[in-house]
């Protein structure tokens, strides 16, 4: 049913890693499907336009993404998936429009997202879900 699933993880959560192994478990045994998983550095612009400070001196920021997909590729372990059925991917940007896109370049035929619980900051802000789900090509499963 699905030849393509991607997996957006936020590295820095592991609540909401372990809330989604069932699903992709459950999703890429029952298909034939190609796991991607993506994890999403956002950049400096993207940290300002919400009004947070950051130091001048930050690491390069492919330094950074080089972390993150090491790190992404030690989270992918917990998955139990066989090793030819996935590829990790890591970007950076905006975690909704990278997400997106690499679901768009990849021809995703299924979304797999973990969510937090709706709080206030969520209903006036919009979550990186939300924007997946309204945005999306494709279907996506939402995990609470």
């Amino acid at each position: 049913m699905y030849n393509s699933i991607l997996v957006p993880i936020d590295v820095s959560e592991t609540d909401l890693t372990r809330q989604v192994i069932p699903y992709v478990q459950a999703h890429s045994v029952l298909n034939t499907a190609k796991v991607h998983f993506l994890t999403v550095v956002p950049t400096l612009p993207y940290y300002s336009s919400l009004g947070l400070a950051y130091s001048a001196e930050m690491p390069k920021l492919k330094d950074i993404q080089h972390a993150a997909l090491l790190k992404l590729d030690e989270i992918v372990k917990q998955f139990k998936i066989p090793a030819g059925k996935t590829q990790t991917h890591a970007a950076a940007g905006s975690p909704k429009d990278q997400i997106l896109n690499l679901a768009k370049s990849i021809d995703a035929d299924l979304i797999i997202i973990a969510s937090h619980r709706p709080d206030i900051s969520t209903y006036l802000l919009g979550s990186n879900a939300a924007a997946v789900v309204r945005h999306a090509g494709c279907p996506v499963l939402v995990v609470r």
